[in-house]
């Protein structure tokens, strides 16, 4: 058991149970772990919540209250293009405000059919939320597509771009592929290139200006120099917009985006100020529609334009990447990443500040690889407030991602169901907060079903009871990866055979979090873990010794151990897509990122060091692609 438990007689319990963290949890070893009043109260607090007695009383009549007057829960899904009855309105009269604007004045219950969208219903002064959704998205074809690192695709030290990738999904086009996927591009902090990885960003409703090309060439390096290279960039961007007379981004695109652009690109400009860090900042500029940052904004609109500009230029760099895949054939074309969570210092919090709880951070309960568990320095979203607004900020971030892309990877879906918060200071042990999850994945389904996409949630890791299924009904693929996927009762390593994969999943032998096929067989993490003192001598030696008998048994089922057959392994899978990972084509034996490191392990800094005429590349992918046409993947 982890700590005292809380007592059911206190209202800050009660208060808890209201908002959704959870009394208890199993981590993956078996261990239970009870809620305990410091983890109680600190996740009370980071909600905003009162954590006295007097005050947690209060709380919850004020919630007891409020929800019996409502005729109608907060929020509500529904499935669209149905005639719709709501009988808790008896004959209440109501007002239906739909996404598009239009307003429609009715009594009774029959509301009538409603398109996708998120629609605003008021009823006797409190509102219902009707997510009208699709009951499920179509299943994708059986197809195939290369994972590459964005960063990566520039030469030597370069930071790659997206006319790189462009180029690069086009000549992937030519070999059968029908996706290139690739790290998160969501904006980041580019007035401190330190903060370089794609999953801590600064916000997900906004583009990366890092990947801009900006006519820089090729810098020889072994790793990439963010340190040189984002400063660089970002001065080559400034003397083309001066060059280009200062313009603004196309007014009818910047309609378009919607305020939210606006709080960005100030936000952009406040960076370069006083730095990339809200919280640093003079105080009276933490609040975004403050006299402060608004006076801000009237004396420094030459920087806004300029920012809204960049905005503009990665907005249409990223389409251009996109419509080069779909012209060279690719069915899906771009297969974007959307990151967990935001860094708590970021864009995204200083814009919408109550969105996010405080003082915790996203993280991990304890596990066989982390016997302490993990906390990722990453803001958590608000269950109570992304209600309140209707989900509408989820649905934002949803939308910029598939905006250029037909195929979207969703980070630790798991936290679409419940997600762990862990206290900052290190002494507080996490716990689970619950998450509304038959809303937030509607929203996926309403944006997926507008941009006529496909979405994979990443399922790995310790998965609440019911929620594949629950991705499954909702036609989102679930992840598989090779090295996980064995019997893992037989007490020795059994790998399951290619056709007991699952048919509504995207398979891949690893990630970019786990070792290359040529670093598992060597067991190249372990060796980087017991280098780091991560692990000991003898912890690294049973390591390695497991991983031995790993290797044995797989290759024994695969018959031989080139990546070769490990791809035809893949391609036989019912899966319905198949991921290959450009180090694998390549035969590398580092991988791109070692988790629990930062500086000490080159994460997000190696190039993949080819172009796509490399003819090693070339061949190495039509060998794939043979594989994969043989197994049905793809046409002749």
């Amino acid at each position: 058991m982890s700590g005292a438990s809380a007592s059911g007689d206190d209202p800050r319990d009660a208060l808890a149970a209201a908002l959704g963290i959870l009394p208890e949890y199993e981590d993956q070893t078996g261990k239970t772990h009870r809620l305990s009043p410091a983890t109680r109260d600190a996740l009370l607090a980071a909600m905003g919540q009162p954590i006295d007695h007097a005050g947690a009383h209060e709380a919850v009549k004020r919630r007891t209250v409020d929800d019996a007057a409502r005729p109608l829960p907060e929020w509500k899904v529904v499935e669209a293009d149905l005639p719709l009855i709501l009988e808790g309105l008896r004959t209440r009269r109501w007002r239906l405000e739909t996404e598009n604007g239009d307003v429609r004045d009715g009594e009774g219950p029959e509301i009538g059919a409603l398109a996708v969208g998120i629609h605003a219903l008021d009823v006797a002064g409190s509102r219902c939320w009707l997510l009208s959704a699709p009951k499920s998205l179509p299943e994708p074809p059986r197809t195939w597509g290369v994972t590459l690192p964005l960063y990566g695709l520039g030469q030597g030290s370069r930071i790659g771009t997206y006319a790189d990738l462009g180029r690069m999904a086009a000549m992937l086009a030519e070999t059968g592929a029908d996706f290139v996927g690739v790290n998160p591009i969501h904006a980041g902090f580019f007035t401190d290139p330190a903060t370089f990885s794609p999953y801590s960003p600064a916000h997900r409703a906004h583009l990366s200006t890092m990947y801009l090309d900006a006519g820089q060439k090729d810098v020889a390096g072994d790793t990439i120099d963010y340190a040189a290279g984002v400063p660089d960039r970002l001065r080559a961007l400034s003397d083309e917009w001066n060059r280009q007379g200062s313009p603004d981004a196309p007014e009818d695109w910047t309609r378009r985006q919607g305020s939210g652009l606006e709080q960005f690109v100030l936000h952009q400009a406040l960076s370069e100020a006083f730095g990339g860090y809200w919280p640093d900042w003079p105080e009276a500029l933490h609040d975004p529609k403050g006299a402060a940052a608004q006076a801000f904004a009237e004396d420094h609109a030459d920087d806004l334009r300029r920012h809204r500009w960049l905005q503009w230029r990665a907005d249409r760099a990223l389409g251009d990447a996109q419509q080069a895949a779909l012209d060279a054939g690719m069915r899906f074309g771009l297969y974007l990443d959307l990151a967990v969570g935001t860094h708590p210092a970021g864009a995204e919090t200083w814009a919408q500040p109550d969105l996010f709880a405080r003082n915790v951070s996203l993280g991990a309960p304890p596990d066989f690889f982390s016997s302490a568990g993990q906390s990722w320095g990453l803001a958590p979203l608000r269950p109570d407030v992304l209600a309140r607004d209707g989900f509408r900020p989820l649905a934002a971030i949803l939308r910029r991602q598939l905006a250029h892309a037909r195929l979207l990877r969703i980070d630790h879906v798991l936290g679409f169901e419940r997600a762990f918060w862990v206290p900052d200071g290190g002494e507080v042990p996490g716990a689970y907060v619950q998450m509304p999850k038959e809303a937030m994945l509607a929203v996926i389904r309403i944006e997926a079903a507008r941009a006529g996409a496909a979405v994979v949630g990443e399922d790995l890791g310790n998965i609440p009871q019911g929620l594949q299924n629950d991705l499954t009904e909702s036609g989102i693929l679930g992840c598989r990866v090779v090295m996980f996927e064995q019997d893992w009762d037989t007490g020795r390593p059994q790998f399951r055979p290619a056709s007991d994969y699952a048919r509504a999943a995207l398979t891949s032998f690893g990630t970019h979090d786990l070792p290359t096929w040529e670093g598992w067989k060597r067991g190249r993490d372990i060796e980087w873990r017991e280098q780091l003192g991560v692990m000991d001598a003898a912890g690294a030696a049973k390591a390695k010794e497991q991983r031995r008998a790993e290797v044995d048994a797989l290759i024994d089922m695969l018959g031989s151990d080139d990546a070769d057959t490990m791809h035809a392994f893949l391609a036989k899978t019912p899966s319905r897509l198949v991921a290959v990972q450009g180090e694998d084509v390549l035969n590398r034996m580092e991988q791109p990122n070692l988790p629990g490191t930062v500086d000490t392990h080159p994460n997000w800094r190696r190039p993949l060091g080819v172009t796509p005429d490399d003819p090693g590349w070339r061949a190495a992918l039509a060998r794939i692609s043979a594989a994969m046409r043989d197994a049905g993947r793809q046409e002749s």
